[in-house]
């Protein structure tokens, strides 16, 4: 598939001939800024908006043609979703899943171990209304996984939450891999994509950047360790011997290899400076595209 969409009336294109495949069984992440595409890319994928150009298959039914094939087997958490304000976490769950064709036997039973995997017994008979945006964020993504959806579409899933909660949230989402279930997340946090995908697609102005796995991507940073320090009496100029710099707040991050990366550790910490030694992250690599594109 090759997929562009331009927005009409505001005249922005949106996305421009992007390219992706979606194995069955894997957390597929698409990362960039705000505004780079992700959510146009993913709700023409969920059949909420059709595209421009081009033509998207997924779970073998064409966006265009069988939408109503698609929506039975997927579900979606978006990324300005509501709960509805007297209701409960239990009753949002158990109420989605009879909505999908669910007995209430099976309704009940598959709402009483969502709740309890969301870690959301505490909150179960709480009206909507008076829990906490991280709580109703943490209910919204239990009423997808509470379905038996081959594919869930999760856009900015944790936004805003405490690193508790997204954690949490990132265990479940494990969990339903394991099941052999998909998951589509689209996400600013690096971290976050690093840690959770198989794959990852960076994408920037509506552009595909990169693709791969993160150890693929990771393969376009010719440096192979980061040196964080802090509280430094180096020079901007004498730093760059030991390899790339970059200005970060009150803090110089020095790529190099593994044997300057130990050395320049070793005399920081002899200046008395706190340093921190570790391999490069998708987040300097995502740092160095994404500042390349703009210059």
């Amino acid at each position: 598939m090759s997929l562009s969409k331009i927005y009409h009336r505001s005249r922005t294109q949106a996305l421009s001939d992007i390219t992706l495949t979606i194995g069955r069984g894997e957390i597929f992440t698409l990362l960039g800024r705000n505004g780079a595409g992700k959510t146009t890319f993913l709700r023409i994928a969920a059949t909420q908006l059709m595209p421009s150009k081009g033509r998207i298959s997924v779970l073998g039914h064409d966006v265009r043609d069988e939408p109503l094939q698609i929506r039975s087997k997927i579900a979606v958490v978006p990324q300005e979703g509501s709960t509805i304000g007297p209701l409960t976490p239990w009753d949002h769950v158990y109420l989605t899943l009879l909505a999908r064709g669910m007995s209430r036997n099976q309704a009940h039973e598959r709402s009483e171990k969502t709740i309890e995997r969301l870690e959301l017994t505490e909150y179960r008979n709480q009206p909507a209304d008076s829990l906490s945006g991280g709580l109703k964020q943490r209910v919204r993504v239990a009423m997808a996984v509470a379905t038996d959806a081959e594919l869930i579409f999760l856009d900015e899933p944790t936004l805003g939450l405490d690193a508790v909660t997204r954690r949490r949230i990132w265990g479940v989402l494990n969990e339903i891999q394991k099941e052999g279930r998909s998951i589509l997340l689209t996400t600013h946090y690096i971290d976050e994509a690093e840690i959770l995908s198989n794959n990852v697609a960076i994408i920037d102005h509506g552009k595909m950047v990169l693709s791969g796995s993160p150890a693929e991507l990771l393969r376009n940073v010719k440096e192979r360790v980061r040196v964080d320090i802090v509280g430094s009496t180096f020079s901007e100029e004498e730093l760059s011997k030991y390899g790339r710099v970059v200005k970060l707040a009150e803090r110089f991050r020095v790529l190099t290899d593994d044997r300057l990366g130990r050395e320049l550790a070793d005399e920081a910490l002899k200046r008395g400076s706190d340093v921190g030694l570790a391999r490069v992250s998708l987040e300097d690599l995502f740092v160095d595209l994404i500042g390349r594109a703009e210059e």
